[in-house]
């Protein structure tokens, strides 16, 4: 997994305006994290959540930006949008888009064929969708929302670039953080790729409409990945 894919997972591996009423708790929100990666410094990383023209429908986007010399690999930004609609407190994406200034993944999802179709750099895409099936960005909504209902599966099933893959979910407890915000009470909740070594864990901030406001990708117990908040905007 290359670096701009780890960042994505991890912005993808983290959220909304008129909304149904069961969905009152989402508000639309533009967060501004730290990225470091092995605890140095490699750029900056923001999440945007919107309403979307439809009521109940939404769209959530990830950009990461590399500072100093990390520019002179990864020269433009990493973007992942999720197009989605949020109804009965859970999340059901619709579209996808993800470019990493090389290569681009776009989805449509078909609910009702039960298929998603698209292109993941250049190779087409034709998956079988399973009921709650998510994309990389649309999952952070989901958990977001599952925290909220006290529902949260151990299972998901996540489209990455061209395959549907099992991740595993468990709520670690809870933390209070030192943030760029103030002290924060959060649940941590950790995933892993069924038969994978690394694990993302993700700090949510219920005073914060659980929001994420730390993430951490650890190898064999060691931090390879991390992005922390500094700024948050509603």
């Amino acid at each position: 997994m290359d670096h701009r894919h780890c960042a994505a997972v991890l912005a993808a591996t983290l959220l909304t305006g008129a909304a149904p009423a069961d969905d009152a708790g989402l508000q639309p929100f533009s967060a501004h994290y730290g990225a470091y990666w092995k605890s140095i410094t490699v750029g900056s990383s923001d999440l945007k959540l919107q309403p979307d023209t439809a009521p109940g429908h939404y769209v959530y986007t990830w950009t990461i930006t590399a500072h100093g010399i990390f520019k002179i690999v990864y020269s433009k930004p990493v973007t992942q949008k999720s197009w989605l609609l949020v109804a009965g407190g859970h999340a059901r994406p619709l579209k996808y888009h993800g470019d990493d200034g090389d290569a681009a993944v776009d989805l449509d999802f078909d609910w009702d064929k039960g298929r998603a179709h698209g292109a993941s750099e250049g190779k087409p895409v034709d998956l079988v969708l399973k009921d709650g099936t998510q994309d990389v960005m649309s999952i952070q909504i989901e958990v977001m929302q599952d925290l909220r209902n006290g529902t949260l599966p151990a299972t998901f099933q996540i489209i990455d670039k061209d395959e549907l893959k099992d991740f595993n979910y468990t709520r670690e407890g809870t933390a209070r953080l030192h943030t760029d915000l103030g002290e924060l009470d959060t649940i941590v909740v950790a995933s892993q790729r069924t038969g994978n070594n690394r694990i993302l864990r993700m700090w949510f901030a219920p005073a914060l409409g659980f929001l994420p406001v730390q993430a951490e990708r650890t190898r064999d117990g060691k931090l390879e990945f991390a992005m922390r908040i500094q700024s948050l905007d509603r």
